[in-house]
C-alpha cells in the first residue's frame, strides 16, 4: 500500500472525459479487442478510516445477506413443499411398481395332517356254536357207519326241537330194530335200488327203524333215507299222549308196536352215551 500522503501532496486528478458510446459498437469492440480496465480507485488516506469503512460495509453486507436469505427461504418454502410432495408421490409410485413387478409367491406344498378316525365300536356277536364234524368219532362200541346214522337221527330231532329224552328213545329204537344200519329188504327188491348197508327179511320192513311201506310209513324211496325215517319216528312219538313221562321201553313200543316190547330197554345206556357225544 502506498504511504499516506497529506492532502496538499495529492496530485490533482483531472475529471475523466465522458464519452457517449454506442452499446452495439462497444460490444463489437470488446469482442475484437480487450476491454479497457476500469480506473483504479485511490485508497483511503488513513488506516482508521479504511477500517471504519470496511467495518460498515461488512455489517451492511451481513445485514443484506441475512435479510436476503430470510426472504429467499420464505420465497422458496412453497417450492420445497412442492418438491417434498413430488418426492413422496414418486416413492409411492416406485413402491407400487415394485409390488406389481414382484415375483409371484412360490406355492409351498402343504401336507394335510392325518385326521384321526374313530375306531369302530366293537359289535357284540353271538358266540359261535361249535361245528360238529360230518363224521363224528364213534363211541359206545359203534363203527363209523353206525355213528353217522345216529348223527342223522339226532340232527333231525334237534331241528324239530325235540328234547334229549326223545333223542335217546329214537337212537335206542334204531339200535334194537336195525342195529343202526340202513337195511334193505329181500321182500322188497326195489329197496336195493337205494343206498343201503345190509338187508333183512322181516316182511316189508326197511330202513333204520324197520318201517313198513304197507303200514303207511311212506314210500320205499322215502323210508330208505335216514333223515326221512327219523322225522317219521319223531312225528309219531309226538302223537303219543304223555310219552315224556313214560319209560324208554313204553315210549318206543307206543310208536313201533313191536312183538318184543321189553327189548328196547337194553340199549338205553349206550343210546344215552351216543346222544351225549353228538349234542
Amino acid at each position: 500500500m502506498p504511504p499516506d500522503d497529506s492532502p496538499e501532496q495529492q496530485p490533482t486528478e483531472k475529471p475523466p472525459v465522458r464519452r457517449t458510446i454506442d452499446p452495439a459498437s462497444a460490444e463489437r469492440r470488446i469482442g475484437r479487442h480487450r476491454a479497457t480496465e476500469p480506473p483504479r480507485r485511490r485508497p483511503l488516506s488513513s488506516t482508521p478510516a479504511r477500517i471504519a469503512v470496511a467495518t460498515g460495509v461488512t455489517c451492511c453486507l451481513g445485514l443484506i445477506g441475512f435479510v436476503g436469505a430470510k426472504d429467499l427461504g420464505r420465497h422458496h418454502e412453497p417450492v420445497r413443499e412442492m418438491m417434498a410432495d413430488r418426492a413422496a408421490a414418486d416413492a409411492q409410485q416406485r413402491a407400487s411398481r415394485d409390488f406389481e413387478r414382484a415375483a409371484p409367491p412360490i406355492p409351498v406344498p402343504v401336507t394335510p395332517l392325518p385326521v384321526a378316525t374313530p375306531s369302530p365300536k366293537p359289535t357284540k356277536t353271538a358266540p359261535k356254536k361249535p361245528v360238529r364234524p360230518k363224521h363224528p368219532r364213534p363211541v359206545a362200541g359203534l363203527d363209523q357207519r353206525q355213528m353217522d346214522n345216529a348223527k342223522a337221527i339226532v340232527d333231525v330231532g334237534r331241528a324239530m326241537k325235540m328234547p334229549r329224552k326223545a333223542l335217546v328213545v329214537a337212537v335206542a329204537t334204531a339200535m334194537q330194530e336195525s342195529n343202526l344200519y340202513n337195511l334193505a329188504s329181500d321182500v322188497l327188491p326195489e329197496s336195493y335200488d337205494y343206498p343201503h348197508q345190509g338187508s333183512g327179511s322181516d316182511h316189508d320192513s326197511i330202513g333204520l327203524f324197520q318201517q313198513r311201506p304197507s303200514s303207511g310209513w311212506g314210500t320205499i324211496a322215502q323210508i330208505m333215507r335216514p333223515a326221512y325215517a327219523a322225522r317219521a319216528f319223531f312225528s309219531a312219538l309226538n302223537e303219543v299222549p304223555g310219552w315224556a313221562d313214560m319209560s324208554l321201553t313204553q315210549a318206543a313200543q307206543a310208536v313201533q308196536v313191536s312183538a318184543f316190547p321189553d327189548a328196547y330197554a337194553q340199549h338205553e345206556e349206550r343210546a344215552t352215551t351216543v346222544v351225549a357225544a353228538l349234542v
